[in-house]
């Protein structure tokens, strides 16, 4: 029976991070392991993912079973792009120092795609910021505006009212 590569789960409730382990078939899912291999923090925007890449390309090619979720991590951190260059070298398409240098290129290209991203990320949360403050803006210039109309309104008819009380004598007061 092969082994299995899972994800063993940590954390408190509803802020779960995971451990890359090797495991039995039958262990549970956080039972007993016979090696961890990294862990796997899905609750930081993108996912941060700490492997060791080389005891995970080791039991890769050894032939462990990954979960869905862990084959996914291992792709994306390129576990199974090298194997696949590792077997054009055993194959003698080429040499190991070709194979290096294509892992490299490939994980440089990786690299740029994941800075842009995040880059694109943080430009359209300052871009969602600004708009909000400049909504916000308005909505208390509009507020400030109906509060000068209030003031002005309670101003005005006062005025009118002190002009009135030394009312102007009529002849007939005039002639007393």
């Amino acid at each position: 029976m092969a082994t299995k590569m899972r994800l063993q789960r940590h954390g408190r409730k509803n802020y779960a991070f995971y451990a890359i382990v090797i495991a039995h078939p039958d262990a549970p899912r956080d039972g007993r392991f016979i090696e961890k291999i990294g862990t796997y923090n899905p609750n930081t925007n993108p996912a941060t993912i700490d492997l060791n890449f080389e005891r995970a390309l080791y039991w890769v090619q050894v032939g462990a079973q990954p979960t869905d979720t862990v084959r996914s991590i291992l792709s994306k951190e390129g576990v199974y792009m090298m194997k696949h260059l590792l077997g054009g070298v055993k194959k003698g398409a080429f040499d190991e120092a070709a194979c290096q240098a294509k892992f490299d290129a490939w994980k440089a290209e990786r690299a740029g795609k994941i800075a842009k991203t995040a880059d694109k990320a943080a430009a359209d949360k300052k871009a969602a910021y600004e708009a909000r403050i400049a909504q916000e803006k308005k909505v208390n210039a509009e507020i400030a505006k109906k509060v000068a109309e209030k003031k002005a309104a309670a101003i005005a008819p006062a005025e009118p009212q002190a002009e009135e009380a030394p009312a102007e004598e009529t002849p007939a007061e005039a002639a007393e």
